[in-house]
């Protein structure tokens, strides 16, 4: 166990660190000009290689919304979700904490005033879309993402091929929805950069945890029902070539 959590809390460092660390030191700068398509590449990325890392170690979860659906579809533990769930969001949150030490160091920079790639609605979503919407994708994207995974590591799929399915399904789920919510479907992620970015994203971080794991139970729920599979491998066991 203590090996997997290890795991996990390096590819969550990882995720919110590469993640957010290209929103935050990137994303603005003219002459890098990564812009939001880079931010999502980033995200897909970190997910695509930490998987292929320490994903046959801990499965790859790096998200408490994820945790939560696998256990719910019988693919994970029920006992084992709150050390992961624990260890996901202090790495989350140490992540955000190097990034911010990090940007810091650059004269006139301010957490709150720039956002610090928190996740938001209302007048904190980046085009102020409304608590409905920003619920709404939220829920959905992390069900597919699920599904996704649940279905790239089901034992009728390419074996050695989830982590590309999976990061690939990251990068497209941040050029949905990062206008709308600046994409979360992660409450670990959500939480990390909160933390510096003053009272109001901290305020609406319930919304991060609510959608996010309601997607995830959905999809957990669901995709035996739908597409068969009761005898799927471990994330552990699809990771590997």
């Amino acid at each position: 166990m203590a090996q997997r959590l290890g795991a996990e809390f390096l590819g969550t460092f990882w995720l919110v660190f590469g993640g957010c660390g290209a929103a935050v030191l990137a994303a603005g700068v003219p002459d890098v000009g990564i812009g939001f398509l880079g931010v999502s590449f980033a995200f897909g990325l970190t997910v695509l290689t930490m998987a292929y890392a320490v994903g046959h170690v801990s499965g790859g979860h790096f998200n408490p919304a994820i945790t939560i659906g696998l256990a719910t579809a019988k693919r994970f533990g029920w006992k084992d979700v709150p050390a992961y769930v624990v260890t996901q969001v202090v790495a989350a949150i140490a992540g955000a904490a190097v990034l911010w030490v990090v940007a810091s160091g650059l004269d006139g920079f301010s957490a709150k005033e720039s956002g610090f790639a928190t996740n938001g609605y209302g007048d904190l979503s980046p085009e102020g879309y409304s608590l409905m919407a920003v619920l709404v994708v939220e829920v959905v994207l992390t069900a597919f993402f699920l599904y996704v995974i649940l279905g790239a590591t089901d034992t009728r799929a390419p074996k050695g091929f989830a982590p590309i399915a999976i990061g690939l399904s990251l990068t497209l789920i941040h050029l949905i929805s990062i206008p709308v919510s600046n994409t979360s479907v992660n409450p670990a992620r959500s939480t990390g950069p909160a933390l510096f970015a003053g009272a109001d994203p901290i305020m609406q971080l319930w919304a991060f945890w609510l959608a996010p794991i309601v997607g995830g139970v959905i999809a957990g729920a669901t995709y035996v029902l739908l597409l068969g599979g009761q005898d799927a491998a471990p994330l552990e066991e699809a990771t590997e070539g």
